[in-house]
């Protein structure tokens, strides 16, 4: 069960619990006292069969909101009466629009992974759905980096006076369980050099190997690819429909496909166990990205192996990718720190660079630092 989920689900469940009383009437029906908005349907459906089965033996019921399905069961679960509400902002926004999903006694409010939200546009629909919520409740915030606009959510939406949970470093640093090998390549020879590594890393074709691209279409041309050359591969990205991405997810879980190429929407929060080996066919965006992805692997104490491909469109990260690699001891290739080791300043699509003026006011916050411990 995902130590995350567990962090915030028993304290909802207790919140619940309470605002229920013990003595309850059976036959009412119930509300959503309780919302969780993720970034990707794979990481709210996660969520949701976690606190489905936790919630059972105590009578909470949830109900999980994502697009790319029928609206349909969604809708008859609301109208007969949940407890908590899981679900992508969009879909969550599109059914409050509808008047069929009520928020307004929802006093536990979670935002899982929410510098990802942010990332992927959905600040204006969280913000239009944290608005529906009650005026008084307890929010609580995950977020694997802490940008301005994640500063601006919490100054309105949480405490004044925020109690923040640092676990390990605010600094950006990978899971030192992880083996990282970098190689610089031109873009033409990475389809080659691919099969090079899955028969080095996969001959068994038996353990869990997740290969990461950037774009949707990429992620069909590298499995299609794949397949011709004989191996047996899934993908999950965004242009699959959500039954076969849910397929794919679950026959790479259940080890009936150990193969799987995924953009980031796989990069987030997903408890996937024993992965062995992650491959970077294209480096991420972002640095953060990278850290992410590369901690699919080596969780739980277990050792993992990340092989990344670095190339010339991607020299503009190589000096925070070199600064990685020597915080947790790795070799950095000498053709890495050709691209040279500048670390530019980070800047907000929306803020600017300006990020005093931003998180001046923001809420002060108590401060509690844990040791280090698995990506998510």
């Amino acid at each position: 069960m995902p130590g995350k989920t567990i962090a915030f689900g028993v304290p909802a469940l207790m919140h619940i619990r309470k605002k229920l009383g013990e003595k309850a009437a059976k036959n009412k029906k119930a509300v959503p006292r309780c919302l969780v908005l993720s970034p990707t349907r794979e990481l709210a459906q996660q969520i949701a069969d976690v606190l489905c089965e936790a919630g059972a033996p105590c009578g909470i019921s949830s109900v999980c909101l994502y697009g790319g399905t029928s609206k349909g069961p969604q809708i008859s679960a609301l109208k007969s009466g949940v407890d908590i509400v899981i679900g992508t902002p969009g879909r969550m926004k599109d059914l409050i629009e509808m008047g069929i999903c009520h928020l307004n006694e929802v006093s536990f409010v979670v935002l899982d992974e929410a510098d990802r939200m942010l990332d992927m546009g959905f600040e204006p629909e969280v913000r239009a759905i944290l608005s529906q919520t009650a005026s008084v409740r307890q929010t609580v915030m995950f977020s694997a980096t802490w940008p301005p606009a994640v500063h601006q959510l919490a100054q309105e939406f949480m405490d004044p006076n925020p109690i923040k949970v640092v676990i390990g470093s605010e600094d950006l640093a990978a899971n030192h369980d992880v083996m990282q090998i970098v190689e610089v390549l031109d873009d033409r020879s990475r389809d080659s050099r691919l099969v090079a590594l899955l028969e080095q890393y996969h001959k068994s074709q038996r353990n869990r190997v997740l290969v990461f691209v950037l774009y949707k279409k990429e992620a069909a041309r590298v499995e299609t690819m794949l397949q011709r050359r004989g191996w047996s591969a899934v993908s999950v990205h965004g242009d699959k429909a959500q039954h076969d991405r849910t397929k794919a997810l679950s026959v790479f879980k259940d080890g009936t496909c150990p193969l799987m190429i995924a953009t980031d929407v796989a990069s987030r929060g997903l408890d996937i166990p024993d992965v062995e080996v992650v491959i970077n066919y294209s480096f991420p965006l972002t640095t953060e990205d990278y850290v992410h992805r590369i901690g699919r692997t080596g969780r739980a104490g277990k050792k993992g192996i990340a092989h990344t491909f670095f190339t010339q469109g991607n020299k503009g990260l190589a000096g925070e990718l070199v600064n990685v690699l020597r915080e947790a001891g790795q070799v950095v290739p000498p053709a890495l720190t050709k691209f040279g080791t500048h670390v530019k300043k980070k800047e907000s699509t929306v803020y600017g660079s300006h990020f005093k003026e931003i998180t001046a006011d923001a809420p002060k916050s108590t401060k509690i630092t844990f040791g280090d411990s698995d990506e998510d």
